[in-house]
Parts: C-alpha cells; structure tokens; sequence
C-alpha cells in the first residue's frame, strides 16, 4: 500500500523486494558475479549441511548451459548432508529470513539470505523457479518441491510437489537454479573458489563439471572432521540495547540477577551482583519493572569497558579533560575510579614515561591529546573496577586444526614444505574468535615477488579486496618505504619465492569490512593473533630453508668433488697396473668411489654416477 505526502510517496517493501530491488547487496550485480555467487552459496549450504553434521561430504556440483538460450545457466549441487524436513522446504527455500542459522554458532553464512538472493536473481533474469530434492536419515522417502517466490509477500509459491519410496539409503538435498550468467567471464573466479574449498575440505569429495565438460575431481584425503560447533549463550560485552529488550520480555517475570545469570555467558552470582551495582539496579528487582533509563543503563554496563569505546569518544567529545571524557563514555562509572585509574595509568606507562615516549597523563589533561597507549593503558586500569566475567566461550567455533590445514595444502598444492599453527582461542568484543596460519613451500607453488595469499573466515574462500583485508596487512613483504607488514628476510625467505600463506579466522562474528563480505577489518586483537600464528609458522619454515640451504651447498661440494672421480680412478689404475698387473680396473674403481661418496653423503648413487658419465662424456 502506497501514500503521498506533500508530493512523496511513501510504501512499503517486503524482504524479497528489498532484494530484487537491491541484489548487488547479496553480490549479484552483473552475470559474471552472480554465477559465481550462485555456486558459492550452493556449496556452501551444501559443506554445512555434512561437516557441521559431522558427515563426511560427498560434494557434486554441476554448471549446465541452457540448450534455448546460451546465457542461461543451471546450477546444480548435490550433497549427502542431514536434508530438509519437507514441511520446511517451502519457507527455507521461499521465504527471505527465514533460515535454521539464527543461533550462536560459527556457520558459513549467517542469515541464510544468499540461497534466497539467487533464487530471486534466477527468477528476475529467466523466470525460472527453484527445484529441490531432498531427503532426511531415516526416512523412507525422497520429496521433490518446485518454488517460486511471490515477492510482494515474501512467501513461497509451490508450484510442483511430489514424493517417492527410496530404493538406496540416500540423504541430503539437490538444488538447481536457473540463473542469468557469463560462464566465460566467471570461471576464473569460479575455479579458484572450488579449489580454495578443496583446501580448506581435504575431507571432502569434490566433483565439479564445468559447462565446457571438464571435469575436475578432488578426492577426499583425509577422513577427520573439525569438531562441531556447539550453541553458546551469548557474551555480555557482545550485545546491543535492542538485545537485551528482547531478554527482557522473556524474563519479565524474574528477578534481574536471574536473568543475566541464565541468559549469559560468564555471569555469575558473584559477577551479577558487582554488574547490577554498577548499574544502580537493586539484584532482587523484577525484569519486568525495569524503567527505560536502567534498562539503557544497564546495556551499557554489560558491554563492558573497550579500547573501540574510549577512541570514539576521545575523537568526538566535547569535554575538556580525561576524566569527563571517560565519565562521558562509561556513566555509571564512579569519578573515585577513574581518578584512581589514571594514576594506574602513569604507573603502567612508567618506563615510556620516563624514557619521554609517551606524556604524561594527568586529570586535566585533553582528551585530543591521548595517545594509543594511554588508551590501551586506561582500558587496563578501568577493567580493575569491573567486574571479573568470564570470556567467551570458544565451543561456539569449529577451527580446522593443524593436520587438516596441512593436508588440504598437500592436496592441492603439493609443496615441498607446509606447517600449520592454530592460535588458542581469543575474543573481541565480547566475539571469540579463532585465527589458524599455514605456509606452504615449494612444489606447484609459482615463484612470485610477493607471498600467494589466500584467506578464509569460517572457512568460506575469500576471493575479492585482498589488499583491503587485515591478513594482507600482516602478510605482505615489509620494504624500506612501508615497515608495516612481515620481515620475510628475517626467516630466510628471498623473493621471487614460491611461498603460499593460508589463513582462516573463525568467529560468531567475523568484522567484514563491506556488505561484500569479502575482507576482514583491522580489529587489532585479530592481527596481533595473525602476527603470532604467522611468525610461529615462519620459523619452521626458517629452520627447513636453512638446513636445505646446508644440504644444496654440501651436494654442490659434493658433486664438484665427484667430477675428479674419473681422474682419481685412473691415476689408482695404472699405479695398480704398475704394481701387480692386469687391466679392466678402472671401471671397479669408479664404481667404488662412487659407492664410498654415496654412503658418506647419503646422496643417492644414480646422481653421482650422472655426474662422473657427464665428465667421461666432456672429455
């Protein structure tokens, strides 16, 4: 329904004309991006539907050309995955936000909007609906949907339905779209992206069929699963006012103190009481008497004391010194505290203070005139008057671990030297997260002047705006010019190289930059952690590069002593003709200097002998 107003006119769009309107949101601005996008949100639906299951995944995926009309194209994927109970295929395939990922758990994708963004995208470029088939473990039968969606009311259109008896124990779910697409464009983005995913799923079989024919097969390698993640209850420094107003009609009938001890993650008893002094809130009091000013008041209090708070204040307050400045930020701060914090201050800072690295800080002093480290350092001294919570709980994440980085980058890879290192759980914000480094050496590894990266988050292959991403800023080479970035020189490391880096953050939240969801934010808890893991990682490859390095000069040695081979030979037999006679020696003795060299080297005997023929030959 629509309204004028003073010549304007007002209406209302639902959720799927919100996306058909605006699809280069969701990633479908053109063909090419949309085909792309189309097999990205398939095989990604399909990965979390078997390994979050803990199923090992047997993943088909199929790109066909229409036969009318050449830029039409059907994508088709096929897993063995936990399937969809029939009653919600229609809403899960017709439906914008309606989806089974709206918990506290690391997922591919959060919202469940791709699948439905590319539905529509199929819809508005050939008309063609969806087609699903699915079936679940332990039912006796395989159900077939055909959906459109009706976009005006954001609700599926079933326009086939029908079933059969199984005759194999086959589970999962096949779906095909019909998309508008530029095969010859996307399928450099599109290849990349399914070998990606087959190095970070060594566990995973994967069978991709381009339109042209081509088959591309990549066979599971492994047969061990990341371990499932779990539901959580959220972390109190991770939520909003809206958040906890939902909390609040849930649990209008209990007392404050039990709701944030049912409700939360790290909250206690003794943790609640100290939370709700802050707040001026009495622990006893009920839920639902809260007024709006405690319940903004006590939102504030629950996400806690953070260095993104203080800068953001700090770069648009008004007030004239710190201590305002800080009240600013954290009202239900006593002033008592943070006087006593900026002493604490000056005592942390103590050395930089005195070596006149940094000022310092006094009551009075301007909020403009705060540096990094005395925000840093506040943070540190203000969290002594917070209550002690505990962080966020790191079951809600499914990190690969060291031996399934290493063998998805032998499978694709194939190098001549990998190391992994995933990092112990950390938070942000209240956010745990998870960062895991590999660096690859060698084999089909192309030299390049700078670092092949590739970087995942939540183990989706992040293709676009590298240069953009938090992983690209630790990783890229240091220089002269820039001192940002990794001293490669340092651990042995020359360009043109051929050296990879692989990194995976996981997170109930990952910081995207964009709506692309293609970089990582600059949140530094997070590259500090991409600083250590990767330095961990470049230290093993220091120790291999050295001791090839020792090993490639004593085999140039070694090979340079070999070319006298022939000559020692010969000189050895004719003194040993001259002494006790006969002929033919000279062969015996070659072959047993060459065995003598071989053993003491441990160089293999065919490769010296390569060498002494080469001498014989040249003369």
């Amino acid at each position: 329904m629509a309204t004028s107003v003073g010549g304007e006119r007002f209406r209302q769009l639902s959720p799927a004309q919100f996306f058909a309107k605006y699809r280069e949101i969701a990633g479908f601005s053109n063909p090419t991006r949309a085909l792309y996008q189309t097999v990205r949100e398939l095989v990604e639906n399909a990965l979390d539907a078997t390994d979050s299951h803990g199923i090992l995944p047997n993943i088909k995926i199929l790109i066909k050309r229409d036969k009318e009309n050449s830029n039409y194209y059907t994508v088709t994927v096929e897993d063995n995955g936990i399937g969809i109970p029939p009653q919600h295929v229609p809403n899960a395939f017709g439906r914008v936000l309606y989806s089974s990922k709206y918990v506290l758990r690391q997922t591919r994708g959060m919202f469940g909007l791709g699948i439905k963004a590319a539905i529509i995208y199929g819809q508005l470029t050939t008309g063609r609906p969806v087609e699903v088939i699915t079936s679940t473990p332990g039912s006796r039968r395989i159900y077939y949907f055909k959906i459109r969606i009706d976009l005006k009311k954001n609700e599926p259109v079933i326009l086939e339905r029908g079933s059969w008896r199984k005759v194999r124990d086959w589970h999962g779910a096949i779906v095909s779209i019909t998309i508008e697409g530029n095969w010859s464009l996307a399928k450099r983005y599109i290849k990349p992206y399914i070998e990606r995913t087959a190095v970070i799923t060594p566990y995973a079989n994967i069978v991709f069929v381009t339109p042209d024919g081509e088959i591309i097969y990549y066979k599971r390698s492994i047969e061990k699963l990341p371990s499932p993640p779990k539901i959580v209850k959220p972390h109190p420094h991770g939520i909003d006012l809206e958040f906890l107003k939902d909390m609040i009609l849930l649990y209008k009938d209990k007392s404050v103190r039990e709701m944030l001890i049912d409700c939360f993650h790290g909250i206690g008893e003794k943790s609640s009481t100290g939370l709700l002094g802050l707040a001026g809130i009495p622990v006893d009091k009920k839920v639902g008497s809260l007024t709006e000013e405690e319940v903004k008041r006590l939102a504030s209090v629950l996400r806690g004391i953070d260095r993104e708070t203080l800068l953001q204040v700090r770069d648009s307050t008004r007030a004239d010194n710190v201590v305002d400045m800080i009240l600013e930020a954290y009202p239900w701060l006593k002033r008592e505290y943070v006087k006593k914090a900026i002493s604490m201050v000056n005592d942390i800072l103590r050395d930089k203070i005195r070596n006149k690295k940094v000022p310092r800080l006094y009551q009075k002093t301007k909020p403009s005139e705060l540096t990094m480290e005395h925000i840093e350092a506040l943070v540190k001294a203000l969290k002594r008057f917070y209550p002690r919570i505990k962080p966020p709980s790191p079951e809600a994440l499914s990190p690969l671990g060291e031996e399934i980085i290493v063998e998805g980058l032998k499978r694709v890879y194939e190098p001549e030297f990998v190391t992994a290192i995933t990092r112990k759980p950390a938070s942000y914000q209240g956010h745990p997260f998870i960062v895991e480094v590999g660096i690859a050496y060698g084999g089909r590894i192309q030299k390049s002047d700078k670092p092949q990266l590739i970087r995942y988050a939540n183990r989706i292959p992040l293709l676009f705006d590298e240069s953009s991403d938090v992983a690209w800023k630790v990783v890229k080479p240091r220089d002269e010019k820039d001192r940002t970035g990794f001293d490669w020189r340092a651990y042995g490391v020359e360009f043109p190289a051929p050296l990879l880096v692989f990194t995976h953050i996981c997170s109930t939240k990952i910081p995207f930059k964009g709506v692309g969801k293609e970089s990582v934010a600059d949140v530094q808890e997070i590259e500090y952690e991409l600083r250590l893991a990767l330095r961990d990682a470049a230290r093993k490859l220091r120790l291999y590069l050295s001791r090839k390095k020792r090993e490639e000069e004593r085999r140039r040695k070694v090979f340079v002593l070999s070319r006298y081979i022939p000559e020692i030979a010969r000189n050895l037999a004719v003194i040993a003709r001259d002494s006790i006679g006969g002929d033919g020696l000279e062969p015996l003795l070659i072959e047993k200097l060459v065995d003598i060299v071989s053993k003491k080297t441990g160089i293999d005997k065919n490769r010296i002998l390569e060498v002494v023929e080469s001498v014989k030959i040249g003369g």
